[in-house]
C-alpha cells in the first residue's frame, strides 16, 4: 500500500471527529508568562531551576480536564509531555527532569490517560523536538535556544547524536508505557534542524512499529509556517499524516500537488498564548471559535483548541466557561460537525455549508432579509428542519422570489412574514436532504 492510502486509512476517525482540546501545560504555568519565556527572557537552566522545585500541582485533576473537553463536543485530546524546556511530565528513566522528581511526585501522564479512556476519548501526546535543558541540544548558534548568542556558550562542543538517541528512547517511553496512543504531535522543525537531523525515517519506522494505528503530524519536516512534503505527489516516509497550520485557517483548505484534499487541523489558542498567561484577557468568543469549527469543517479541516492549566493545575476559569458554551452549541448541532466535510458547493453569502453524504447542512451566521436562500438547490432538497430542535422548516416561493426559480428557498418563520430573527444568533444550522 502507498504512503497516502495508508495515511487515508489512519485519518478516517481523526476526519470524522473535527474538534479536539490541546493542552499546553509544564514548569512554565508558574511565572505564568507563557510556554516561551525561557526563549524571550534568555533564563539559564540554572534560573528556570527553582520552577521545577516549586512546581506542585495540588488542583490537576485530569478526570475534571476530560470530562469539560467531552462535554465540550472534544472527540480528542492533545497534551504537551514535554515541551521545549524539557520537562518531563511523564516517568522518564532517561532523565531526572520529571514531574517524579518535583513536588507532585507523579506520573501525571498516566492519569491523564486513564481520564481520556474513561470518557471515551482519543490519547494524544505532543513531544518537543526542541530541549533547552538537554547538555546535548545546540546553544549558542541555535535560533531558538535561550542561550543563543550568549558569549558563555560560544565554541562549547555539543554532541547531538546524545540528545537524538535521548528523544528517540523518550518517544520510545512514551508508545510503550501507556497503552493504544492515538495521536503523536512532534514540534517543531526550522532551518537545518529538520528531516534526517531528526533521524526521523528511523523515529517514524518505530513509531509505526510501536503503534500501528496512530497519526503524527507534519512537523518532523515543517513547522506552523509550512506544510512539507505532505502537499506534495510523493511525500516523505515522515511527512505526517496531517498538515498543521498555526492560528490560521488555510483560505481554501489544504490540497496537495494532485489537488486533492490533505488532512489537516488548525492548532488554535483562545488568547494570545499556549501556556498560561495570567496577564493576557485576549479572549476570543464562543461565538467566533464556533464559527471557526465550522468553517474547518467546511474546508476538510479539524480544529484543536488550546487550554494552559494553571500552575496548580486547573484550567483557567474563562476556558471552562467559553468551552461550556461551545459545547451546548455542539449538543444540538454536532450533526453538523462530526462526519461531515466540504460540501463542494461555492460558498453562501450567508455562512457556510457543510456535507455528509446526501445531508447539506447550512450554517447561518447573517440572518437573511426576507425567505433564505440556497442558491441553486430548487428541485434538488427533499425536505428541510433545522437541526437544534428538529422542528420541519417548509420549502416554499414566496412571491417576491419567483424572479428566481434556480433557487431553493425556506423561512425562519411564518410564510406571510419576510423578516424573522435567527433561532441561534451564533449559528443556526438547517439539515438539507438531498434528492
Amino acid at each position: 500500500m502507498s504512503l497516502i492510502t495508508d495515511r487515508t486509512k489512519r485519518t478516517e476517525w481523526f476526519l470524522h471527529d473535527r474538534f479536539g482540546m490541546f493542552i499546553h501545560w509544564g514548569l512554565y504555568a508558574i511565572p505564568a508568562r507563557g510556554e516561551w519565556i525561557r526563549n524571550g527572557e534568555r533564563i539559564s537552566n540554572e534560573d528556570y531551576q527553582k520552577y521545577f522545585e516549586e512546581f506542585n500541582p495540588d488542583r490537576y485533576d485530569p478526570k475534571q480536564w476530560a470530562r469539560l473537553a467531552r462535554e465540550a463536543g472534544m472527540k480528542y485530546v492533545v497534551l504537551t509531555t514535554k515541551h521545549h524546556d524539557g520537562f518531563c511530565l511523564f516517568d522518564s528513566k532517561l532523565t531526572d527532569y520529571t514531574a517524579m522528581n518535583t513536588k507532585a511526585k507523579r506520573d501525571l501522564v498516566r492519569e491523564y490517560v486513564d481520564a481520556l479512556r474513561a470518557e471515551g476519548l482519543k490519547v494524544g501526546f505532543y513531544y518537543s523536538l526542541l530541549d533547552w535543558h538537554h547538555e546535548g541540544y545546540p546553544a549558542f548558534a541555535d535560533l531558538h535556544h535561550p542561550m543563543r548568542e550568549n558569549p558563555e556558550y560560544k565554541g562549547k562542543t555539543r554532541d547531538f547524536s546524545t540528545y537524538v538517541d535521548y528523544f528517540h528512547g523518550q518517544v520510545r517511553e512514551l508508545l510503550t508505557n501507556y497503552g493504544k496512543i492515538d495521536i503523536i504531535w512532534f514540534d517543531f522543525s526550522y532551518g537545518e534542524m529538520s528531516g534526517e537531523k531528526w533521524q526521523a525515517t528511523k523515529l517514524v519506522k518505530m513509531v509505526r512499529e510501536l503503534q500501528p494505528g496512530i497519526i503524527i503530524d507534519n512537523r518532523l519536516e515543517a513547522s506552523g509556517d509550512g506544510f512539507g512534503s505532505i502537499v506534495t505527489s510523493n511525500p516523505s516516509v515522515y511527512s505526517g499524516d496531517f498538515a498543521s497550520p498555526e492560528q490560521v485557517i488555510p483560505n481554501d483548505g489544504i490540497v496537495d500537488a494532485d489537488g486533492k484534499s490533505v488532512p489537516w487541523e488548525a492548532c488554535i489558542t483562545m488568547n494570545n498564548n499556549w501556556g498560561y498567561h495570567a496577564g493576557d484577557s485576549c479572549w476570543k468568543t464562543s461565538r467566533q471559535l464556533i464559527r471557526k469549527i465550522v468553517e474547518c469543517t467546511s474546508k476538510n479541516g479539524n480544529l484543536i483548541l488550546n487550554v494552559g492549566p494553571t500552575a496548580r493545575g486547573e484550567i483557567p476559569e474563562n476556558s471552562v466557561r467559553i468551552l461550556k458554551e461551545i459545547g451546548a452549541w455542539m449538543a444540538k448541532n454536532g450533526a453538523s460537525i462530526y462526519g461531515c466535510g466540504a460540501p463542494n458547493l461555492p460558498k453562501p453569502d450567508w455562512g457556510w455549508y457543510t456535507r455528509k453524504g446526501n445531508l447539506l447542512y447550512a450554517h447561518v451566521l447573517d440572518g437573511p432579509i426576507g425567505p433564505l436562500c440556497f442558491p441553486k438547490l430548487n428541485g434538488k432538497v427533499k425536505k428541510a428542519r433545522l437541526v437544534a430542535d428538529g422542528s420541519e422548516m417548509p420549502l416554499m416561493t414566496p412571491w417576491n422570489v419567483k424572479a428566481f426559480p434556480e433557487h431553493a428557498f425556506v423561512n425562519f418563520g411564518a410564510a406571510d412574514h419576510m423578516t424573522h430573527p435567527l433561532p441561534d444568533e451564533t449559528d443556526s444550522v438547517i439539515e438539507l436532504e438531498l434528492k
